[in-house]
């Protein structure tokens, strides 16, 4: 992957660059970014780089041998370490190098990787990843070996927090006195589950979430799409790319969901029973994903508006129809009802969540959120 392919990040780009031209390259890095701010496509990008035989000072070739290995993550020195579980066809002690194939499929796809949707490829189904201690000694093994065609050997390691206390034990010494040559790449959205001595061992490079112009300079050059409709989505991702890509897949979900909140918070603030029980019936109809999707989204409207009523407009995102209705809308939620009408929100999700009878629950809801609209 070629830093240019990365969306933003200019400033962590230039520093990785540096290091190497510099010859200044860490032996332990970690990448410490929010979902979707670029920390594993610069993860790939800097590898490359640092294999790369005809490197610029601006970026890697893209055309060697080495570089065509890697944009196939296939480059004999470059070592993957990832969350994995036991599946229908790993049924015992499981290593990255089992998913190795899957692995490469799903980052070429979109190397803007998220958790979920990994252990969903691999059909994990309900459990949690983790990089056990199978991991680690294969890990040891390679590291044992000498590199194959580069000066470098890199280990990849993605989300380092899913490293259980025996895998990271085991890796201490090599993280503090590495084989020459060896260089380790953690990517990581979280150091609170990292051991503290993980940690003292490497250099963090704080990656921050993409900042809106960049965004909306990537969304424009990759999407046929309105100014407007670019502009919505790069306030709503949050500097999210991953958010950012969702919110445009699922566009006509989000337009009717505002609808749906639009509709209720007119119907319960003039209590207009008889088309509230209509509201309550379409809702119903639905099924309980979206269901839940709506309340999340009602929730967001929720906060955003009581954000704009206290004077934190700054700090608000919204599209331009959210905040052609929360203009006026904004000055019904206070201080006074804003912690009972997400109360009521959550519990009422929660209930769906429980398979609750949805009727009831969205009646019920609608019937409480009624009489707190009025106590702005």
């Amino acid at each position: 992957m070629l830093f240019e392919q990365v969306t933003g990040q200019l400033e962590i780009r230039k520093k990785l660059i540096q290091s190497v031209i510099t010859d200044r390259i860490s032996h332990a890095q970690l990448f410490l970014g929010p979902e979707g701010s670029g920390s594993f496509p610069l993860a790939m990008s800097y590898t490359q780089y640092i294999l790369c035989e005809q490197r610029t000072e601006e970026d890697s070739c893209g055309t060697c041998p080495s570089c065509s290995k890697m944009q196939k993550l296939v480059h004999p020195d470059v070592h993957f370490v990832f969350p994995v579980a036991v599946t229908k066809n790993i049924q015992k002690n499981p290593v990255s190098d089992d998913f190795i194939g899957e692995w490469r499929e799903f980052v070429l796809e979109d190397p803007y990787i998220v958790a979920e949707k990994w252990y969903n490829y691999i059909g994990v189904e309900n459990k949690q990843g983790i990089i056990n201690r199978y991991e680690s000694a294969a890990i040891m093994r390679k590291m044992n070996l000498k590199p194959f065609e580069s000066e470098y050997k890199i280990v990849l390691i993605w989300l380092p927090e899913r490293m259980n206390d025996t895998a990271s034990n085991k890796l201490l010494k090599i993280f503090e006195e590495p084989p020459p040559g060896t260089v380790f790449l953690l990517v990581s959205e979280n150091t609170d589950s990292i051991l503290p001595t993980i940690l003292s061992r490497t250099q963090i490079l704080k990656i921050t979430p993409i900042k809106d112009d960049d965004l909306y300079q990537t969304l424009a050059s990759r999407h046929s799409l309105s100014e407007e409709k670019i502009r919505d989505t790069v306030e709503m991702s949050g500097g999210n790319y991953n958010k950012a890509l969702e919110y445009l897949n699922t566009t006509s979900d989000a337009e009717y969901q505002l609808d749906m909140f639009i509709r209720l918070m007119r119907l319960v603030y003039s209590v207009n029973l008889k088309d509230l029980l209509v509201w309550v019936d379409e809702i119903a109809s639905l099924g309980r994903e979206k269901q839940k999707s709506f309340l999340m989204a009602a929730l967001r409207m929720i906060r955003e508006n009581f954000l704009l009523n206290i004077g934190k407009a700054d700090q608000v995102r919204l599209t331009s129809e959210e905040k052609a209705f929360s203009q006026k809308f904004s000055s019904f939620i206070s201080k006074k009802n804003i912690a009972g009408i997400a109360d009521e929100l959550n519990l009422a999700s929660n209930h769906i969540e429980a398979n609750g009878y949805a009727r009831i629950v969205f009646l019920d809801m609608s019937l409480k959120l009624s009489r707190l609209i009025r106590l702005y």
